[in-house]
């Protein structure tokens, strides 16, 4: 089984293919760069570039993956688009995954956060910077088979107020992955156990795919036309500038 996976939800622009096999048993091939405001221009040509060597071509593929938002309005908007164009042009169902999962995702895959230890599941908390004075964050804690999950709706919430959202769910400080923390660190550095900026900033494609198979296997891949983004911010009231009144 052969996989696309695409992201440009964030300043990260990234593509991972998995081919032949699960992902312990399969080679992936994926491209990986920051290039804010230039995701048009990159996504495609690193698309070309992992079927290229790979040696196969997208109608080979058994499914698409690609990241749903939250972060940049634009940078989603262009992710979902090429998603549908690509999975149109192959007749390949898709998954969307959350951005903030697959830095959480990436956290344990980097070996930042262990499995079950001491009967407690290893578990992240995940912060963009949404501009505006908010952050979009979700916390997630792995499952049994590695894949971490959400414990909460994803939201987008003033630094603030960050740890009374999270209070039902959360009861110590966890370790934290996302653009919020340097951000907002006055407000949030309480809040998670790794000091400093975090390693994990952005998402990627390889987190989506660890992500993104486990739902295509399980039959959740829906028809190109019905990929959707989550903005979580759905409308934003802009002050009008003096003398636009």
């Amino acid at each position: 089984m052969n996989y696309l996976a695409i992201d440009a939800s964030t300043e990260a622009c990234s593509v991972a293919l998995q081919v032949n096999g699960t992902l312990s048993s399969s080679k992936v091939y994926s491209r990986y760069e920051l290039c804010p405001q230039s995701h048009s221009l990159h996504l495609l040509p690193m698309v070309d570039s992992v079927l290229t060597e790979a040696g196969i071509k997208l109608s080979q593929c058994d499914g698409l993956i690609f990241g749903r938002g939250p972060g940049s309005f634009t940078g989603v908007r262009i992710g979902v688009g090429v998603a549908q164009g690509l999975a149109f042009s192959a007749n390949l169902p898709v998954v969307g995954v959350s951005s903030l999962q697959a830095m959480a995702q990436l956290a344990f895959m980097q070996g930042k956060v262990q499995g079950k230890i001491n009967g407690q599941q290893g578990s992240v908390i995940a912060a963009i910077d949404a501009r505006m004075g908010e952050v979009y964050n979700g916390y997630f804690m792995l499952d049994e088979h590695n894949i971490m999950q959400p414990q909460c709706a994803e939201a987008v919430t003033a630094p603030a107020q960050l740890a009374q959202h999270l209070a039902s769910v959360v009861d110590k400080v966890e370790y934290g992955v996302g653009t919020g923390w340097d951000a907002y660190s006055e407000q949030l550095s309480s809040l998670k156990s790794n000091a400093g900026t975090p390693e994990v900033l952005f998402p990627s494609a390889e987190a989506m795919l660890a992500i993104g198979v486990i739902a295509l296997e399980q039959g959740k891949g829906v028809a190109a036309e019905d990929a959707q983004p989550v903005y979580v911010r759905d409308t934003v009231s802009w002050k009008k500038l003096p003398g636009r009144e």
